[in-house]
């Protein structure tokens, strides 16, 4: 099977499995959104989403949050992982929207990796979710999920794996594509043990052929 055949089958069984992926982290706007996905590293969205409703009150614009203190949003968000570092990033974020972006989240990659604990694949995340553009956000689901279908050659890095599902996947399907590879990998092709049993892209998968 080549690759491209590979990537067909494997978009094709994903259209009809999951038409309508998308993120579950919850959110009502992009500075929202942003906070949202900061919080969501090393950490779990079901986590984040527990803590975000009463985080949001009291952040409903990011000049309130640009104003108050690293203490005040720490007690919001003290159950999530590295809640310090977290805290300083979003009070980080809030100002730098306020100075540079007029209050508004900007919507490309270049401005949105300038802002304090935004790296590539949050803004990456930013730009298909909050503003409908394609793009492939690459986090460790998507990373074992590609590589063990083989929809990348052992990729070593994020980067690459980026650039390899950005070139073989249609532009209309990448911004889902991510959140299938992401579901995938959290539901079924898990890191530890992969629940091949219940894949329906074992026909289709390098892992597969190789381990059964």
């Amino acid at each position: 099977m080549t690759k491209k055949e590979r990537y067909k089958k494997v978009i094709e069984w994903f259209e009809l499995q999951m038409p309508q992926a998308e993120t579950e982290l919850h959110y009502d706007n992009p500075f929202h959104l942003l906070i949202a996905v900061i919080l969501s590293a090393q950490c779990t969205d079901k986590r984040v989403n527990m803590v975000t409703p009463a985080l949001f009150k009291a952040f409903p614009v990011p000049e309130v949050m640009a104003a108050s203190s690293q203490d005040e949003v720490y007690e919001y968000i003290k159950s999530i992982s590295y809640p310090n570092n977290k805290a300083k990033n979003l009070i980080g974020m809030a100002k730098k929207v306020m100075s540079d972006f007029k209050g508004q989240i900007p919507d490309t990659l270049e401005e949105l990796e300038s802002i304090p604990g935004v790296g590539r694949k949050t803004a990456n995340v930013m730009l298909i979710v909050a503003f409908g553009k394609p793009a492939m956000p690459v986090d460790t689901h998507v990373f074992r999920v590609a590589n063990r279908i083989g929809l990348t050659d052992n990729s070593k890095n994020p980067e690459q794996t980026e650039k390899e599902l950005v070139k073989y996947i249609p532009q209309k399907y990448l911004s889902r594509a991510h959140h299938w590879l992401i579901l995938h990998g959290r539901y079924i092709c898990q890191a530890r043990k992969p629940k091949c049993e219940e894949c329906g892209l074992v026909a289709y998968c390098k892992y597969f052929l190789n381990h059964h």
